[in-house]
């Protein structure tokens, strides 16, 4: 834990910058989607939202669009780790070394855990009306299309838990903070974002943030949390643009 004020007003700043510009932004962003969307005449439920969409009829150049976007997600993750080992952190500290069969077994589990009632939560809440109609895909049919998608996964996996994960958790340990209180905070910032889903998405996203983040707290193991989000959104991503049109899923 950090003693002196200067230290401690430096990491207040840090997260203040940091997250003013990530995904704190992002939060702030969706709340008001969110707002709006409660303000339109339409239902909530009736409304359609789409994580990925072609940008232009041009296909190289929405190609390279989509992984501009991943890069930025990516320099997110990155910024956070860099920040942690800038400070004297090692990387392996907060379980972001090397992976091994034990991390890839827990992402598969994790995964599984969040999946199945993750999506049950949804579909509940969009049909309850609390939820607007996401569609994880709503990019035209190309051969990099899977590529693109896939990409885009690992970016928001690694992006997010290094820096609402690891960053936030570990600078919030460092304040004095409590563990229960840290998890508190780290999981509502994470349902924060996906507030322009709905209700629904926000809860949905703030028990996985609460899982996740104990589990990290318990083990000090980064990569499964990594390799879980990533599963989740590539099954989203792809699954959907392969099943859309399916009677039973939105949009």
């Amino acid at each position: 834990m950090l003693t002196e004020e200067r230290d401690r007003r430096a990491v207040r700043i840090e997260l203040l910058i940091v997250f003013a510009i990530t995904l704190g932004l992002s939060g702030a962003s969706s709340l008001l989607s969110y707002l709006d969307g409660l303000l339109q005449q339409a239902a909530l439920a009736d409304q359609k939202v789409a994580l990925n969409v072609t940008t232009t009829d041009i296909q190289l150049i929405d190609f390279l669009r989509q992984l501009l976007g991943v890069v930025r997600l990516v320099g997110w993750g990155a910024l956070g780790a860099y920040l942690l080992w800038r400070s004297g952190i090692e990387l392996r500290r907060i379980g972001f070394g090397r992976t091994d069969k034990k991390d890839w077994l827990g992402g598969v589990g994790l995964a599984a855990l969040i999946g199945i009632p993750g999506l049950a939560l949804y579909l509940i809440a969009w049909q309850l009306g609390l939820n607007r109609a996401v569609l994880p895909s709503a990019m035209d049919e190309t051969w990099w299309r899977p590529i693109a998608l896939t990409l885009s996964a690992i970016g928001n996996a690694l992006a997010e838990e290094l820096l609402v994960v690891s960053l936030l958790l570990t600078r919030l340990r460092q304040l004095g903070v409590s563990e229960n209180r840290s998890l508190l905070i780290s999981s509502v910032l994470r349902g924060s974002y996906h507030f322009y889903q709905g209700l629904g998405g926000f809860v949905g996203n703030v028990v996985m943030g609460l899982i996740f983040g104990r589990v990290w707290q318990k083990t000090n193991r980064l990569w499964p949390l990594i390799i879980a989000h990533a599963l989740l959104d590539i099954v989203a991503f792809v699954g959907y643009s392969l099943l859309r049109g399916v009677s039973w899923l939105p949009g």
